[in-house]
């Protein structure tokens, strides 16, 4: 399959060498992969040939935090801090779950993020099995966990009933649908782990070559309980059992100290920015500066709808882009330029893709186009302030995954979107039966 973008805008760090920011180019993708870049088209045939119309064709967003199938709780459980929002309704929701409410609410989600221009997320939840079909079968990639939780301090790994399920998820599904599908071991966080099972499952995906997922640092309460607990912070705790030698996404890192910060540039952690939950739930805010400052590859996440209500990195670019300056009383603490990395290539890092989330050639086509033309996108001065101030989802025209187009003009390729909305709908209406 060979496909020609042609008369794109591209993003100034994406033009050729030798061209200006203001010319348009021609993009060819063969199969999965970007294998043109130009101000000249290639003699050639195509199988499509698609006229961007001077719109932005960029690299597709990454979700580097996000627990998908909780798309059954938006809007429930509102205006809580974490700890009720937890203990009195999610912790009772999420009883009620099986696999079928899994794979629809997760199919839900991905719907939603295709929709958004997200083409990969990585998500730590339970029955991930059902979360690796509805990734399979819609087109899109990602880095699914089965969350590790444990409290007997005796715990051994052969009596983990979890961490079973975890092995058994790897040895089923990882890199499934050519590599779109990879499996991460991941521990919930220090509150709800013991040192023997961060130990253990450390130990496995450093055996296996697997990454991490966890919550790091996301309240100031479970900041300081860590302390008292261990004399150390979670950052810290977690580097002392190995954990951190394992390519590590550390959700949400609300509240770390310089030390922390330190640690994670050393052990090459990627912190994930989540504003839009933090804010929502009251937790705090990131120190986005001072990450990137240290060297750190922060990337962006949704986290679960149910503390956030969308699914949207273009809302947390978004978010990110004003709130650090109103919090520092600082217009300049946060550049547009510096956010579409952060939404884009950082997050496809943080999964260990290494050839994803830039436009380049040789590179996996994972692409959107962004309508310029919209009137909410007129005059465009600069493309990153447009995507940082000016631009919506809706004005996501076309999201491509792999060099396979799931989203175009409205029209979804990969998923019944009328058959998901139906059955979405029937697992609500009788879910606390």
């Amino acid at each position: 399959m060979k496909v020609l973008f042609k008369n794109a805008r591209l993003l100034p760090e994406a033009m050729p060498t030798g061209t200006r920011a203001e010319d348009y180019v021609h993009v060819v993708v063969t199969d999965e992969y970007i294998t043109h870049i130009g101000v000249s088209v290639p003699e050639d045939t195509y199988d499509r040939v698609i006229d961007c119309k001077e719109n932005l064709l960029m690299p597709a967003f990454y979700n580097a935090h996000c627990h998908s199938a909780m798309t059954l709780f938006r809007g429930y459980g509102e205006d809580l801090p974490l700890r009720r929002w937890l203990d009195e309704k999610i912790l009772p929701a999420e009883e009620k779950l099986n696999f079928r409410r899994v794979y629809y609410g997760a199919k839900l989600a991905i719907a939603e993020m295709i929709r958004n221009g997200v083409v990969s997320f990585s998500d730590m939840y339970f029955f991930q099995e059902a979360t690796a079909e509805a990734v399979l079968e819609s087109g899109v990639k990602a880095n699914i966990a089965r969350s590790i939780v444990s409290f007997d301090p005796n715990i051994k790994k052969e009596e983990d009933v979890r961490f079973a399920e975890s092995v058994r998820l790897f040895e089923q599904y990882h890199d499934a649908g050519n590599g779109r599908l990879k499996v991460d071991m991941s521990l919930h966080a220090e509150y709800s782990n013991v040192d023997a099972c961060c130990r253990y499952v450390a130990e496995y995906a450093k055996e296996q070559g697997l990454r991490m997922q966890l919550h790091l640092s996301e309240t100031q309460s479970e900041h300081e309980q860590c302390i008292e607990r261990h004399g150390m912070t979670p950052a810290a705790y977690f580097a002392s059992l190995g954990v951190f030698d394992v390519p590590t996404t550390a959700a949400h890192c609300v509240y770390v100290t310089d030390e922390d910060i330190a640690i994670m540039k050393e052990k090459g952690v990627v912190p994930v920015h989540n504003p839009v939950s933090n804010l929502k739930l009251g937790s705090g805010v990131m120190r986005l500066r001072d990450m990137i400052d240290a060297g750190l590859t922060v990337a962006f996440g949704t986290d679960g709808v149910a503390s956030n209500n969308q699914l949207s990195i273009l809302r947390e670019l978004q978010t990110a882009a004003i709130l650090h300056k109103g919090v520092h009383r600082d217009p300049e603490n946060i550049r547009a330029a510096e956010l579409p990395a952060i939404a884009t290539r950082n997050g496809a890092l943080s999964q260990g893709r290494e050839d994803c989330g830039m436009v380049a050639v040789g590179a996996r086509a994972d692409l959107i186009l962004v309508d310029l033309n919209a009137i909410n996108n007129i005059p465009c001065y600069d493309l990153a302030t447009t995507l940082a101030y000016s631009a919506n989802t809706s004005n996501v025209l076309l999201t491509m995954c792999d060099g396979r187009i799931l989203f175009e003009n409205g029209e979804y390729t990969s998923i019944d979107i009328e058959c998901l909305r139906f059955e979405s709908r029937q697992i609500i209406r009788h879910y606390f039966d």
